[in-house]
């Protein structure tokens, strides 16, 4: 497995670190993911967040009514409308979360070598001597030794918000447990952790599906994030139970990697699911601290070379509270991306957090400044090495488009597409400049009515590096004549003009279909 410097530019000129970061339409090629919630829900919040760089409004359901995250939605399609930046949205699921229930939200103080027991009657008050908790099996998957870990956000270590438990006995029912560090909880729901145990839970849960199957569909939701994916089964049955929803069987699953279950069945998993997230958050739990870049390097390079998007959670946590990240945090984002990370997701940090739009605007130009870096000669001849002769056509096609633009510095990639798959090929391959993927819907019928589709691909390219759409006008057929293919590039390079990605004499690549031929060709701009 290749080590981040080799994706690093060599060698990197000095007096250029010191130069200021130049701004420009698209603030980086690496896309940001923001959870939406009580601290970025207004509309001039979500105006703020978008045209900072939010590319995806991720809205999880693990706490909050769908009424609450209805509003929030309406919301976003306000602010999509005012700053007219395009914004896909994700649902995320509970899952097979365990969760402490304080329903009357008391304050509740652990100190450290006390004890406290968790148990599955909920009908108990939850305090300082006894935890409530939703599941009942808990005492028979765990053992004395065990850890367990209490709180409302999950865990960086440095807060007195959350609680490390040691398993002392187990009482029928009940676990008696031994507490490790001085903790105060707050509020009416804490997510309860047990570390490298396997808990009898439905990845899917009923909450779930009904959340999907209402507000989901409603919404056309984009992306499902499924938490807590431990097999490659759980995204088929997923699947199985979008494609009965209508519109959602064009709804992408990004399988949540949250334990080492889900790590042990990693490639099975991500053959099965459209995108990855990887939950560090999770995972910092379950596995040891110096495992848990090992499993993100090679997580990430699995991902890139299947062409799938990797997302990646936890990196700016401090700046939940702070304006500025700490200098770790700040590292760690650009190895994210020099790592291959197609997607940062902000948790916290945007839901609660006190500066979201200022969060997300950071972590954009620290993207931006590691994209310049980038080793793009490395990478490209690993992932033609991986995937190998004879290559598909497509794979030809893409590969032949990237090589092509970077020998001749073009300023953008045109890709002509109408299921988004030739735009994500060409992604795959990181060029170095944006590729605006042009796609043009296709009629389709469910025997009622007639209708276009389109608008799911060109959301979903937003979670994608690199890869920026443009939704073409829906009377140009996708496999069309010469002559109406040149219209819609005209628009497509006029759009780029518009965006100040393309200026005269500028280069550019095209990558489209003429009848059964694929073609790639060079355009340079007059004047």
């Amino acid at each position: 497995m290749p080590s981040s410097h080799l994706l690093l530019e060599e060698p990197i000129r000095m007096a250029s670190i010191l130069e200021p970061s130049k701004a420009s339409f698209f603030s980086a090629m690496t896309k940001i993911v923001g959870t939406l919630g009580p601290k970025s829900r207004s509309v001039e919040t979500i105006s703020g967040c978008l045209k900072a760089g939010m590319s995806v409004a991720r809205f999880d359901f693990s706490w909050c009514d769908p009424e609450y995250h209805q509003e929030t939605l309406e919301n976003l399609k306000t602010a999509i409308k005012s700053t007219k930046k395009l914004c896909a949205v994700m649902l995320d699921t509970v899952g097979a979360e365990m969760q402490v229930v304080n329903k009357s939200e008391t304050t509740i103080t652990l100190e450290i070598d006390g004890q406290v027991v968790l148990t599955p009657n909920q009908g108990q008050e939850a305090s300082s001597e006894i935890l409530p908790i939703n599941f009942d099996g808990l005492a028979q998957a765990v053992k004395t030794g065990d850890t367990i870990f209490i709180g409302q956000y999950l865990f960086t270590g440095s807060e007195t918000t959350s609680v490390w438990l040691e398993v002392s006995e187990v009482k029928g029912n009940d676990v008696v447990c031994i507490i490790k560090n001085s903790a105060t909880l707050t509020g009416s729901l804490f997510t309860l952790h047990a570390s490298q145990i396997h808990i009898d839970l439905p990845t899917l849960t009923e909450k779930d599906k009904e959340v999907i199957s209402t507000w989901g569909a409603k919404n056309k939701i984009d992306f499902l994030s499924l938490s807590y994916t431990r097999h490659a089964q759980d995204v088929r049955e997923a699947r199985e139970f979008l494609s009965k929803l209508g519109d959602l069987s064009q709804t992408q699953i990004f399988a949540k990697i949250e334990n080492v279950e889900g790590l042990t069945h990693f490639d099975d998993i991500l053959q099965e699911a459209d995108g990855i997230i990887l939950s560090r958050g999770n995972l910092g739990i379950d596995l040891p601290p110096e495992k848990v870049f090992l499993f993100q390097k090679s997580a990430l390079q699995k991902c890139n070379m299947a062409g799938k998007p990797a997302v990646l959670t936890r990196v700016v946590d401090s700046m939940t509270d702070n304006l500025r990240p700490t200098r770790a945090e700040a590292t760690d984002v650009a190895n994210a991306v020099l790592d291959g990370s197609d997607a940062i997701l902000l948790g916290a940090e945007t839901l609660r957090g006190l500066y979201p739009v200022e969060t997300i605007s950071t972590v954009g130009r620290i993207c931006s400044e590691a994209e310049k870096v980038f080793n793009q000669d490395v990478y490209f001849k690993r992932t033609v090495k991986h995937v190998g002769e004879p290559m598909t056509h497509l794979e030809s096609i893409a590969s032949s488009a990237v090589r092509a633009a970077i020998k001749v510095k073009a300023s953008i990639i045109i890709c002509f597409t109408s299921s988004g798959r030739a735009a994500r090929l060409i992604a795959k391959y990181r060029p170095t400049m944006p590729v605006l993927s042009v796609v043009i819907p296709r009629l389709k019928t469910n025997q009622l009515k007639w209708s276009f589709s389109g608008a799911f691909e060109a959301r979903q390219s937003l979670i994608v590096r690199g890869l920026f759409p443009m939704l073409a006008d829906p009377r140009h057929p996708a496999e069309s004549t010469s002559a109406s293919n040149e219209s819609i590039l005209k628009v497509a390079l006029d759009h780029g003009k518009a965006l100040g990605v393309i200026k005269s004499h500028d280069r550019v690549v095209v990558c489209q279909k003429l009848g059964d031929a694929s073609v790639v060709k060079i355009i340079e701009l007059e004047d």
